[in-house]
């Protein structure tokens, strides 16, 4: 067995890393910490976790278990943003695989840190010591590696949708626009006046407008899909806050490089590309978020509307599993030399 260390585990992401290596049969969680939740047993914050962990309580985050779990087989960060960044030099200096969660080490350019997250980056030595965590689009690079930042929820279901046509050269780069729907449980545990269900019930409003911290990391997924520079591309995200408590819609819009292909076209690019990767369905329809509620697949489509000229690209995630602890897991299954399914659901919960 795999000895696994989850660091912030009390939060959404912690519980569903907690229930997804409940059903790995190679991971085994050796311990889980928390900070606000330390010594309270995990139980009684996640009920639905009792069957499998009826006697797990979260340790103290402390500079003593973060040193230990540098010496577990497997460690995931599920931190918020800013957090990790204190503790990986201890992470990276001990032995273990390291998955992290958050956007610490996703971004190469350091700057971007601080145009985006307002603070320069504590270590950016290490920044170009972590694979980009979307297997989907690494190739080989994620096998055996030791730092894996895992992407983010909205540039997962945007690069998923878009990546065909970006490899292929088909649409332009600098003229990218996503707008993207998630569910409530994106914005985390701790409450917060806009994530209330008076808040959120009835309600579908944008947020974010115009500097969302996960619009550097699409510009960066799309450059490297496309094999261009980032100063050649342009992408305009608006995210929106839906009244549900999983899912990202992503509906992206890009013009094409050259001729219009036909939606025909385009679909059996779209199959002959994801051929292979067992959690990516092409669809003819429009993806809907509730077809992955639960389940690490990604559901995505392509139409081409000759009358504007635009072609459209669709992605639907579970937000909390393909678009955080699932895509940890498929990580660091290629990580460990595991099969990339192992511990994973395909099948979303329906209804």
């Amino acid at each position: 067995m795999i000895d696994v260390a989850i660091i912030g585990a009390s939060g959404f992401t912690g519980a569903e890393l907690l229930r997804l290596c409940a059903s790995h049969p190679d991971l085994r969680v050796a311990v889980a910490t928390a900070d606000s939740q330390a010594g309270v047993a995990a139980s009684a914050v996640y009920p639905s976790l009792a069957a499998s962990y009826p006697d797990l309580v979260f340790a103290p985050t402390t500079d003593q278990t973060v040193a230990a779990c540098a010496g577990t087989d497997l460690v995931f960060c599920a931190l918020p943003h800013g957090a990790s960044q204190a503790i990986m030099p201890v992470l990276a200096s001990g032995s273990a695989v390291v998955v992290d969660l958050a956007a610490d080490f996703r971004l190469s350019d350091p700057a971007d840190y601080v145009t985006w997250y307002g603070a320069a980056h504590q270590v950016p030595e290490l920044l170009d010591a972590f694979t980009y965590g979307l297997p989907e689009t690494a190739g080989t690079a994620l096998d055996g590696c030791r730092l894996v930042a895992a992407a983010g929820c909205y540039p997962t279901a945007a690069t998923l949708a878009l990546a065909p046509l970006l490899e292929l050269g088909l649409v332009a780069t600098d003229s990218l626009v996503v707008d993207a729907a998630s569910g409530v449980s994106g914005a985390g545990r701790a409450a917060k006046d806009s994530t209330t269900f008076a808040a959120v019930d009835g309600n579908f409003t944008a947020y974010g407008l115009l500097d969302h911290r996960h619009t550097p990391e699409m510009e960066q997924s799309v450059a490297r899909a496309a094999g261009v520079g980032r100063d050649v591309v342009s992408l305009l995200f608006t995210p929106h806050l839906a009244p549900m408590s999983r899912g990202i819609l992503a509906t992206c819009y890009a013009r094409p490089a050259g001729a219009m292909p036909t939606t025909a076209e385009l679909l059996d690019l779209y199959r002959q590309r994801y051929a292979g990767h067992p959690f990516v369905v092409v669809t003819d329809s429009a993806p809907s978020t509730k077809s992955t509620l639960g389940a690490n697949t990604a559901h995505v489509t392509v139409v081409a509307d000759e009358r504007t000229g635009w072609v459209v690209a669709l992605g639907a995630i579970d937000n909390l599993v393909k678009g955080a602890s699932g895509q940890a897991v498929q990580c660091a299954n290629l990580a460990l030399g595991l099969g990339e399914t192992t511990g994973l659901p395909s099948v979303g919960v329906y209804p």
